[in-house]
């Protein structure tokens, strides 16, 4: 139900059909499931590219098609003075006055779950669950005074370009560490005559390992539930307390792909822990692995895993202690940097999925001005 705060989206955008017909744009994109534009992976090879439609800075594209399937509205703003173009099946649309409504605050709404949750309601009966643009039309958002929508965009937007510094920095921690284990381990070794005190081994003489289980869905907490994708989630059970090696072990975007945990987490059963016998060949067997062909270990057919099995049998070169040694002692603080770099990128995260909500929180007529 529309209160006198909620406006009809309809009243303040307008559609946009501009085609392609003299092919003066050749960049073709698409959206994904974070809301942003994306290099597109259409096959458009003997395609005729005058139908699809351009999109300039300042306007949106979204696919209405799979809604109700996804239970997410790939939309995106372009914000890049480069005309891109867009499937003809995409709708494109524009603010009809920005004095009115910011198209960044419009987007701010957009990425709101809540926002997706409710576009579900709107969808029709098709198997995919397609949603029509009169549809996206009717629904309803809140427009405060622009003063307070430009008060917001800047406050996501400030949380927004930490969050990529802290990447650019643990980029570049990344690529220091992978010099130094490159330096230490790859460059002048001969694998067939390999330096004394250092020999051919199988993970399953150095390692054991733990399948993840699926955490209790009803716990709650802020102990990390980690996928090897990612953070999925939180719970008030660690199921361990120190950082591991991890093999993501289901999916075929990431089966076989090693990737360092949490320091305390949950993990789940899309992955594999690795419980090193000798903690202090961490760093070494991490890089090791990272620079080895993993995907070696996938296994099926319908689709791709990795088994307990296929890491016993892995064959990995084992240096010699003291190296191992060494090398953990350059690599810690550096690991150490990466992990406060990527749990304060976490809690920012939360700060902004939190500054979405707030955007549909108001008392009465009057918006809080404390967002």
């Amino acid at each position: 139900m529309m209160t006198n705060s909620y406006k009809r989206l309809g009243d303040y955008i307008r559609e946009v059909d501009v085609r392609n017909r003299d092919l003066e744009v050749t960049k073709l994109m698409g959206i994904n499931i974070g809301k942003y534009f994306m290099p597109s992976v259409a096959n458009v090879i003997g395609t005729d590219l005058s139908n699809y439609k351009i999109v300039g800075k300042g306007q949106f594209a979204c696919n209405l098609m799979h809604v109700g399937r996804d239970e997410k509205i790939p939309i995106a703003l372009l914000d890049t003075n480069e005309r891109i173009i867009v499937s003809p099946a995409y709708w494109v649309f524009e603010v009809s006055n920005t004095t009115q409504l910011l198209p960044d605050y419009l987007m701010l709404w957009f990425r709101r779950n809540e926002f997706d949750r409710n576009a579900w309601f709107y969808t029709d009966s098709d198997v995919r669950g397609g949603m029509s643009k009169e549809a996206l039309m009717d629904m309803t958002l809140p427009i405060p005074p622009i003063e307070q929508q430009q008060k917001i965009v800047s406050e996501y937007e400030a949380i927004t370009r930490r969050i990529r510094l802290n990447e650019q920095i643990i980029t570049k921690l990344e690529e220091t560490a992978q010099t130094l284990y490159r330096k230490m381990f790859v460059d002048g070794i001969d694998k067939e005559n390999l330096p004394e005190g250092w020999r051919m081994r199988t993970l399953g003489e150095v390692a054991d390992f733990t399948y993840g289980k699926m955490p209790d869905k009803t716990s709650k907490g802020d102990i990390p539930i980690f996928s090897g994708y990612g953070i999925v989630g939180y719970t008030n059970i660690p199921m361990y307390k120190k950082q591991l090696i991890i093999v993501i072990a289901r999916g075929d975007a990431g089966s076989g792909k090693i990737v360092l945990s949490p320091n305390v987490f949950y993990l789940t059963n899309l992955a594999i822990a690795i419980l090193l016998k000798d903690d202090n060949m961490k760093y070494y067997l991490y890089y090791h692995l990272l620079n080895s062909d993993t995907s070696t270990l996938r296994s099926g057919s319908a689709q791709a895993q990795v088994t307990i099995n296929s890491l016993f049998s892995y064959e990995i070169i084992i240096p010699s202690n003291d190296d191992c040694i060494g090398f953990d002692k350059l690599i810690s603080p550096i690991s150490k940097q990466k992990l406060i770099l990527s749990d304060e990128n976490i809690k920012l995260t939360e700060l902004q999925s939190l500054l979405l909500a707030k955007m549909g929180q108001k008392r009465g007529n009057i918006w809080k001005q404390n967002i």
